[in-house]
């Protein structure tokens, strides 16, 4: 689940669906949370990892922040951008089998600079791309055939997702993560022949008369 919103987070949490959770600055200002306040409680909430990024540029500043992030909670996946200081950050973490998440991914060959920094998650952004003409998707392509070309153990966390059809395509072509804004997680469940033929299943099991209970 893409959010920092703490009450979304309770709230999708009870269907036991949600694997993980990734932040970033912009939703944890939306939130209007401290961020390690916000970032301990979803900690809390969820085991899977929780991204929790960086706000510094260059490298020094950034182990900094990410020392403070880490001890914070055990599932705290630490996110840096994907520049020359981020890789150079995401290198020395991952050296130190620390989680990290590398963002802001526009291009297949920054996709191989972070595998190659031993980055765990690569988030690609597909509907910026979508939003400026181009196909989100094809890159999601490209970066699924070349981690698998090297068995790359980087995966593939597809982000800026638009709507459904991004989650189902992207489940497609083979990657191992979507991170999914709230809107987007509870349009998955719907469809109107479901609704229809539930509605219908009710009316008739109410002309019986039984009940099950």
């Amino acid at each position: 689940l893409d959010s920092a919103d703490i009450n979304e987070i309770k709230e999708l949490c009870k269907t036991n669906l949600i694997d993980g959770i990734t932040t970033n600055p912009s939703l944890i200002a939306k939130s209007g949370g401290n961020i390690l306040d916000v970032i301990k409680e979803i900690c809390g909430l969820v085991r899977g990892p929780v991204s929790a990024e960086v706000t510094a540029t260059d490298h020094k500043a950034m182990m900094m922040e990410a020392e403070k992030l880490l001890n914070l909670a055990e599932n705290v996946t630490i996110k840096v951008p994907l520049t020359s200081d981020g890789l150079l950050t995401c290198k020395e973490l991952s050296k130190n089998n620390v989680s990290v998440n590398v963002t802001l991914c526009f291009s297949a060959s920054q996709a191989i600079l972070a595998a190659k920094a031993g980055a765990t998650f690569i988030s690609p952004f597909v509907g910026r791309l979508d939003d400026i003409g181009q196909s989100g998707l094809d890159l999601i392509y490209d970066i699924v055939e070349i981690y698998n070309n090297y068995n790359y153990k980087t995966q593939v966390l597809v982000a800026s997702i638009r709507g459904v059809n991004h989650v189902i395509e992207s489940a497609k072509i083979g990657a191992d993560v979507v991170t999914i804004p709230t809107k987007t997680f509870k349009e998955m469940f719907n469809h109107p022949l479901t609704d229809k033929g539930l509605k219908a299943f009710l009316s008739d099991w109410q002309d019986t008369g039984q009940s099950i209970l």
